[in-house]
């Protein structure tokens, strides 16, 4: 049994359609289930094992939690800076909850972090173990969650990712969309790199390293089919919010998803005037779990395209 916790953010809606295609048995929660309360995630646990909130023709096997896949967060980041308690209460606390439940009930964690426990000073790709240097609330509360879990627990594997978008919810493909169709002109900031990565392809990760890790081994087990540890996930490229803008125009006015000539144009982030310091390149090193699990990641320019022209594409 999987345990999705987050099951109604925009990850976890993609991961919740796929894990129903896959014929895995899971159960998902969102805020319902409050993961600063130790004890109501406790219960809930519980209860799945005694069919309270899974069908009773499930076999009592596969009622047993074996994972638990989080994808709550507090994510935004500029208002962390102004409720830094609640954006700890949620990245931290919850996630410390979240760990300590899944050591006691012998399960494995998937758990999802951000590019932004660097600082985005290094030009070349960051790898998994190289130091952590968040910039602000929320890039350190979730250095300090992947910090709690490796303290907790071994059976975990922590998937960074960035610049994500998808179907269900806010995102910067989304808005730009919206602006692209509202505005003659916008400007878009050129000097911050990174990956766009799309939630539909995150989500057939996660499910890849399910149906992968139950052979798995701990940090030191060898022949292991993926070991436990830290991965980097995104699409694959490099690119500027201004290149990764326009090419969302490109395909918009391809398809048919902006109808009105508006002109992409750059600025600096100085001249953008951002509330917070983000990570000037923040590009993930994917070649570790490339490796692991033989995976063939496509570019961002191809699931950008894949995405907009798809019929759930809906900016809200």
């Amino acid at each position: 049994m999987i345990w999705l916790i987050g099951c109604k953010g925009m990850l976890g809606t993609e991961l919740s359609r796929q894990l129903e295609a896959s014929g895995l048995p899971w159960v998902g929660t969102d805020r319902e289930i409050d993961i600063t309360d130790a004890q109501a995630l406790e219960a809930f646990a519980k209860g799945i094992e005694t069919e309270a909130y899974t069908p009773s023709a499930l076999p009592h096997e596969q009622r047993h939690i074996q994972w638990i896949v989080n994808c709550s967060a507090y994510t935004n980041v500029d208002k962390a800076e102004e409720e830094p308690d609640l954006a700890e209460k949620l990245n931290v606390l919850g996630v410390m909850n979240i760990a300590r439940l899944t050591r006691k009930i012998n399960a494995k964690l998937i758990h999802i972090s951000t590019d932004y426990v660097f600082n985005g000073k290094e030009s070349a790709p960051y790898t998994e173990d190289m130091p952590k240097d968040p910039l602000g609330v929320y890039g350190r509360t979730k250095s300090d969650g992947e910090d709690i879990i490796k303290k907790e627990m071994n059976q975990y594997y922590i998937l960074r990712t960035a610049w994500l978008y998808g179907y269900d919810g806010k995102n910067f493909v989304y808005t730009m969309t919206k602006l692209m169709n509202d505005r003659d002109s916008i400007k878009v900031v050129a000097d911050q790199f990174g990956t766009p990565t799309c939630a539909a392809d995150l989500a057939e990760t996660i499910i890849k390293i399910i149906q992968k890790g139950d052979n798995a081994k701990s940090f030191f087990g060898r022949n292991s089919a993926l070991s436990y540890g830290i991965y980097h996930f995104t699409d694959e490229g490099r690119t500027s919010w201004h290149e990764f803008a326009t090419e969302i125009y490109r395909l918009g006015r391809k398809y048919g998803r902006i109808v009105r000539v508006c002109d992409v144009n750059p600025c600096t982030t100085a001249e953008y005037g951002a509330k917070v310091q983000r990570p000037a390149c923040s590009v993930l090193s994917k070649e570790k779990i490339t490796k692991a699990l033989k995976l063939k990641i496509p570019s961002w320019q191809a699931s950008l395209e894949k995405f907009i022209k798809n019929g759930r594409f809906n900016p809200l």
